[in-house]
């Protein structure tokens, strides 16, 4: 068994970048019939995180009033990012299919670097995916994207008021999401004998306080705090409504 040598982190983005570059030079030199493939006029580029947040709302008002115009979703668009890809925001969403965010914020391919788990469960593949997009690609914004409704909630919700033990990887992801379910159970309000103005909702409070939990770690990060101290990297979170189609995006 031959043994590799160890490389830091640092060194393997140089490889990956040393990679694409040999994609996007054979990339660079294809041709369709005869004649090499014209160059796609591109959006001005991103200007920082501000910019980036910007497109995305932009986006999701087109997508919830049903005026979309499919950017960058063309057989020419599919050309210019085989060169290279520049994708403007990551976002971590859930694995739910009713919330893809390139149709939700009416983007295209290349526009946004996505990373999907149940509930927006971390872990280290994950995260490690999120710091190569701020490492090696360039993005300035992160978007920890939950959804109303979400059935990893639910089912977190139901297990741990049963007590219940779920064992195999499905296990992981309930013991990933009980802290915020936790953390939302103590917000209900105690019993008044008065009916409240608005019933507690606690699967709304959990997706909340998970969006805000993860939006946390990731800000604590060591990859990541420098950065959004210095003003280059934002990390926000964001809740998709089911039935309107809008993300309101939280403090």
């Amino acid at each position: 068994m031959v043994h590799g040598s160890k490389i830091s982190r640092r060194q393997f983005l140089s490889l990956s970048g040393a990679t694409l570059g040999g994609l996007v030079l054979t990339a660079c030199t294809r041709t369709t019939g005869s004649q090499a493939v014209e160059k796609v006029t591109a959006e001005p580029a991103v200007r920082d995180a501000n910019d980036a947040l910007q497109r995305l709302q932009s986006g999701n008002l087109r997508y919830a009033t049903n005026k979309t115009i499919d950017l960058n979703q063309t057989p020419r668009r599919r050309v210019e990012v085989a060169r290279g890809q520049h994708p403007f925001a990551t976002v971590l969403g859930c694995v739910d299919s009713r919330v893809p965010p390139e149709l939700i914020f009416d983007r295209g391919l290349g526009d946004l670097f996505v990373i999907r788990t149940a509930g927006q469960v971390l872990d280290q593949a994950v995260l490690g995916s999120i710091e190569f997009g701020f490492m090696e690609l360039g993005i300035h914004l992160i978007v920890v994207l939950g959804h109303e409704n979400c059935g990893a909630v639910k089912a977190t919700i139901e297990a741990v008021e049963k007590k219940l033990q779920v064992e195999g990887s499905v296990g992981y992801l309930v013991r990933s999401l009980t802290p915020a379910v936790e953390k939302a159970m103590q917000a209900e309000p105690a019993e008044t004998g008065e009916e409240p103005d608005v019933p507690f909702d606690l699967v709304a409070e959990t997706v909340d306080t998970n969006i805000r939990m993860i939006v946390d770690q990731l800000a604590a990060s060591a990859e990541f705090s420098e950065a959004i101290v210095a003003g280059t990297l934002r990390i926000v979170g964001g809740r998709y409504d089911l039935d309107t189609g809008l993300v309101e995006f939280i403090a």
